[in-house]
């Protein structure tokens, strides 16, 4: 069953062109990919993204479950604040990766990727037990996402407010409660929001009246990318740790979560395998599963696109074994190997 987000109308009346995103039906774009990157870089672009999962975890315990599921140290921030995090297997493999919106002492808001909801909400429900209750929000509720260096002043204008980076702020639209985060998926300044379903088309609306440009989720692709965002099920699965994806920085060492054993016997070890970025001197786009090779190693591509910003390929992919400080890669596209230098994410500074 293809689900459909509540500002699906709205988007059909914007021109809006359409694609199954983890059984969604969403915008790819309205006025192309290329325009809309521009935007989100020069002005400020305005997503949907209620395909993504989201679900509250609220009441004694809450906390306790959190710092427990996750691999990141929730500790590390305070109630007002998001963060970043995995959500891993026993032995080290990436379930998930997050974003928590830590409300009050024992009252947060996870977001899962979409695909990964019922997962990520089944694993929290059980950990719950009698305690601490998950509720699922993506029913009832809208995300979207404003994205830009003109987001913050759009932010005032429409809403009153815009949240700092990282920061989480309750508040209301025409009586209505909505939240709203300094997080993205962008490298922009910004927010997502999250607010009652019915009222969402007339925000979306109202967004792009004070100036935000309709984006689709190439467009939010090509973005991350830049960044060196990382991709559940490309860059990011259950095969795939933490230390390996070179994000050893969303692990908190001081504290107890599931997986942490495998990790510390992988550090000891030393990772084999390894995600590298790497950029062409030409327009030639790298694509997912392209056969790439860095020092040593030898591997295959997980994500990889045009850059608008740059006006090259970009890619990411793993190799083994570890190429140490390799300066070059190469890619096999169409039959033909095309030398690449090697890039430490991200590929664009912001």
């Amino acid at each position: 069953m293809i689900e459909h987000s509540p500002l699906h109308d709205l988007h059909q009346q914007l021109g809006g062109r359409f694609t199954d995103f983890g059984g969604w039906e969403m915008p790819l774009q309205y006025s192309g990919t290329l325009t809309e990157h521009a935007a989100v870089r020069t002005s400020a672009g305005l997503f949907d993204v209620s395909h993504l999962g989201r679900f509250s975890l609220a009441g004694p315990g809450a906390h306790e479950i959190v710092s427990r599921v996750l691999c990141n140290d929730i500790d590390e921030i305070s109630p007002g604040r998001a963060q970043y995090s995995m959500m891993l297997t026993q032995d080290g493999g990436v379930i998930d990766d997050v974003i928590v919106w830590w409300l009050e002492d024992e009252s947060f808001v996870i977001l899962p990727n979409g695909v990964n909801q019922d997962a990520v909400l089944a694993r929290f429900g059980d950990a719950a037990g009698t305690s601490a209750v998950t509720a699922d929000l993506r029913s009832h509720t809208a995300l979207l996402a404003v994205q830009g260096p003109d987001a913050p002043g759009i932010l005032d204008r429409v809403v009153g407010s815009h949240p700092g980076r990282f920061r989480v702020v309750p508040g209301e639209w025409r009586g209505v409660t909505m939240t709203a985060a300094g997080t993205g998926y962008t490298g922009e300044r910004g927010a997502e929001i999250m607010i009652d379903s019915a009222l969402a088309p007339d925000l979306f609306a109202a967004l792009i009246d004070a100036g935000a440009v309709p984006c689709g989720l190439g467009a939010r692709d090509t973005l991350r990318l830049e960044m060196g965002y990382l991709l559940w099920g490309q860059d990011l699965d259950e095969a795939t740790t933490p230390l390996e994806a070179n994000h050893e920085w969303v692990v908190g060492w001081h504290h107890d979560f599931i997986g942490k054993e495998a990790l510390e016997a992988q550090r000891a070890a030393g990772v084999e395998r390894t995600l590298i970025g790497f950029a062409f001197e030409e327009r030639r786009v790298p694509r997912h599963g392209y056969r790439l090779r860095c020092g040593p190693g030898s591997g295959s591509v997980t994500s990889g696109n045009f850059s608008p910003t740059l006006g090259v390929g970009i890619g990411m992919g793993y190799v083994s074994p570890n190429p140490g400080e390799a300066s070059t890669a190469a890619v096999e596209v169409r039959g033909e190997w095309l030398e690449a230098r090697r890039v430490h994410p991200p590929f664009v500074e912001r």
